[in-house]
């Protein structure tokens, strides 16, 4: 069952590409959808790629492709095949664009993370991002550096409140300190590791650390 909204998006993405055989840009699905901003058209192409309605191209720049329509919408949809060139293959650049994603501040800066909710907000590459809700922090310290984690790096963060082993999460703990680090158990106890051998490994009870999010990706400024 799609909301309106996902079903809007879904005939507007259909008709496009019966239309010319290239998906819409997200600034022209907002448009059509009349939305004010992009990252709600990011989370709509999330919701229907979870509920197997459509799926995104590997190595195509971002394209979309419609698997099924609900019946609602009483069509059929037939594969779509790119219309022959006249002169040289053109590369599909549909959906290649930046969404926005709220910039929460600095990781380890000793405030926890919905205290900065809202502040600002980071334009980062769609490809960058897959499925979920997420948000920036702009790296602060080396504690991470042997992963390639640099200080004034920006870790884009996907919202989960749970984590696999070794993976890089945002952690606060005691409800204080928001922290970057690899997730580890240690028998009953949560250990958060650094990524520099500088640094010691931090152990905690599992009621003192919160998972924030997981490490989806990273950007860097160079000046």
């Amino acid at each position: 069952m799609l909301t309106p909204k996902q079903q809007e998006l879904l005939s507007f993405i259909q008709t496009r590409l019966e239309e010319g055989g290239v998906s819409p840009s997200f600034e022209e699905m907002k448009d059509a959808l009349d939305l004010r901003s992009k990252s709600g058209i990011h989370r709509l192409i999330n919701a229907l790629e979870e509920r197997g309605f459509i799926r995104r191209l590997p190595n195509r720049a971002r394209a979309l492709e419609v698997l099924k329509l609900p019946d609602a919408m009483h069509r059929i949809p037939a594969p779509i095949i790119a219309p022959k060139p006249q002169v040289s293959a053109p590369q599909l650049i549909a959906a290649n664009d930046v969404i926005e994603i709220p910039m929460h501040g600095r990781i380890a800066a000793g405030v926890p993370i919905e205290a900065m909710e809202g502040q600002t907000m980071l334009s980062v590459p769609a490809a960058l991002l897959g499925a979920g809700d997420h948000y920036a922090l702009e790296v602060s310290g080396d504690s991470m550096m042997e992963a390639g984690i640099l200080d004034g790096d920006f870790a884009l963060i996907q919202r989960t409140e749970v984590a696999r082993e070794g993976q890089i999460v945002v952690a606060l703990i005691d409800d204080n300190e928001a922290t970057l680090k690899y997730f580890r158990r240690e028998g009953q106890r949560v250990r958060l590791d650094p990524a520099n051998s500088a640094y010691e490994p931090q152990i905690y009870d599992p009621r003192q650390v919160q998972i924030q999010g997981k490490l989806a990706g990273l950007l860097r400024r160079y000046n």
